[in-house]
């Protein structure tokens, strides 16, 4: 039995799935089998978030075994690939295997305070210079300092190896193999403030600064190494792991976006635009951020990327908070059954606002309501949200000098919209290009693997099926106004989260 097939676990902010990609002589990617359970969230206080590193694994094993099954057998996969949500903080005992704690996630606020007292000191400028991530709580640096501190004796035993810090990639990589790998890819090593991004190193000074020993941290590796072997106990056979990155460079991957100017977005729970700079890191005076883009055959290329903390969160915010939309696909309808947004628009700071405005304490605004509207206004507010979030990123892309983009290539659930993306191309004044299939996170992670393990001899080989595309068609005037309506709006947002005078 011929093994042409690469398991790639894509384990997000709310679900875990694995899918079988099934390579042919051509290079061609299909997805043959799927399986993916949703994750539970939750929500100790404002601003908090966290997930279960227990359930992770969990149904990380599950979906796996059930591909593998539907696939026909452990035979036919010649190696895993890894994508994750970033930034996701994890804590666990280095002899148990046990999480000590619950996950801090990517979204969560709660080291605010402690990244801002760094910043108020100093610290910013040589973090920024060494890593390319401003001083946020986003970053996992303040969160495996918060986890070290909230369990009682984990910063000593971290020091002496007994506890093991991680991103949801280490995380997994470790329970995989049975506690015997304990390592991480450079892209998401390079989004814990903890990473020289020259070096693809660990700094001792950077660890001193938020207090994290390195003798907790896993082992950096480019995104196409051995990562490791999976237990066979778990599969029934000791697949290699040969290919992680962090979903938004697994999605650079998988889109191609492999040369200086590409640039892709993914809309997901958040949006995360990433555009390639090239082999040598580009520092942002825009605040974005300066990231890897992927580090594969012994050379790395760099990136530029924006954060957009709420994007599908919005809709299902819509649907399971306020209860407007008993499914997020009548979103698209529901929008529709308006000429125009009537004024109303809706900045999702529900965990704070991302690039370039990096308001860790900003929270979720409408502006412009009146008594005609709504239910319809704020599901197309929400909607609109997205493309007004993503020109402010694109502006910024431009103000560090990148050339204006033609196309930009998009993936992530929202994309299933057909409005919103008519409506990003409207406000963005590009092409929005979207592939046929969609899953470009699982996608990249698979052509990682399948290049680390020597299945194919290219990294990326263009699809057979053709993607579909949004040009603009609106008006500059009528882009304008709405635009300066987005502006004012967050502002609004901006200054009601200023604290009053005297407190």
């Amino acid at each position: 039995m011929q093994a042409n097939m690469i398991l790639a676990i894509d384990q997000g902010t709310t679900s875990t799935r694995a899918i079988a990609f099934e390579v042919s002589p051509e290079s061609d990617f299909h997805a043959v089998a799927v399986s993916q359970i949703e994750l539970a969230q939750h929500f100790p206080q404002s601003g908090w978030v966290e997930h279960d590193a227990a359930e992770i694994w969990r149904a990380t094993l599950q979906t796996c075994r059930e591909v593998v099954r539907k696939a026909g057998g452990v035979g036919r996969f010649a190696a895993i690939g890894i994508t994750n949500q970033r930034e996701t903080s994890v804590i666990w005992d280095a002899a148990t295997g046990e999480p000590l704690h619950r996950a801090i996630v990517w979204q969560d606020r709660r080291t605010a305070e402690a990244t801002t007292r760094l910043a108020a000191a100093g610290h910013e400028a040589a973090v920024q210079a060494a890593t390319g991530l401003i001083l946020d709580p986003y970053f996992s640096a303040s969160k495996y300092a918060w986890l070290l501190d909230a369990v009682p004796g984990a910063r000593e035993r971290a020091a002496r190896g007994e506890v093991k810090l991680g991103t949801i990639d280490a995380w997994l990589i470790w329970k995989l193999t049975g506690g015997n790998s304990h390592v991480t890819d450079a892209t998401n090593a390079s989004r814990t403030s903890l990473m020289d991004l020259t070096s693809r190193a660990w700094r001792q000074d950077l660890c001193d600064l938020f207090g994290v020993p390195m003798a907790a941290l896993p082992e950096i590796r480019d995104c196409d190494a051995l990562l490791g072997k999976a237990d066979a106990s778990l599969l029934g056979r000791a697949l290699p792991i040969h290919g992680s990155a962090g979903d938004q460079h697994a999605a650079l991957v998988g889109h191609g976006a492999l040369t200086a100017g590409d640039a892709k977005i993914t809309y997901g729970t958040g949006a995360f635009l990433v555009a390639n700079v090239g082999d040598a890191p580009v520092a942002s005076t825009s605040r974005l951020l300066g990231t890897l883009g992927y580090a594969a055959d012994g050379e790395a290329a760099y990136a530029l990327e924006g954060s957009i903390f709420s994007a599908g969160s919005a809709i299902q915010w819509l649907r399971d908070g306020l209860k407007v939309l008993s499914d997020s696909r009548q979103s698209e309808a529901m929008a529709q059954t308006l000429k125009d947004n009537g004024g109303v628009y809706l900045v999702p700071g529900f965990t704070g606002l991302g690039a370039p405005w990096w308001e860790p304490e900003a929270r979720g605004t409408v502006v412009g309501l009146t008594r005609d509207s709504g239910p319809a206004h704020m599901v197309r507010a929400a909607l609109e949200s997205l493309a007004y979030q993503t020109r402010d990123l694109l502006d910024a892309l431009t103000k560090d000098g990148a050339p204006p983009l033609k196309r930009l290539k998009v993936d992530g659930g929202v994309t299933a919209n057909a409005f919103a993306m008519q409506f990003i191309a409207d406000i963005c004044e590009v092409e929005v290009e979207r592939p046929a299939f969609q899953e470009m996170t699982a996608m990249g992670a698979a052509r990682l693997a399948a290049y680390g393990v020597g299945l194919t001899e290219a990294l990326w080989t263009a699809p057979a099926e053709a993607p579909a595309v949004w040009t603009p068609r609106m008006g500059a005037e009528a882009r304008a106004r709405l635009l300066k309506g987005w502006r004012g709006a967050v502002r609004a947002a901006i200054i009601a989260a200023q604290p009053e005078e005297g407190e």
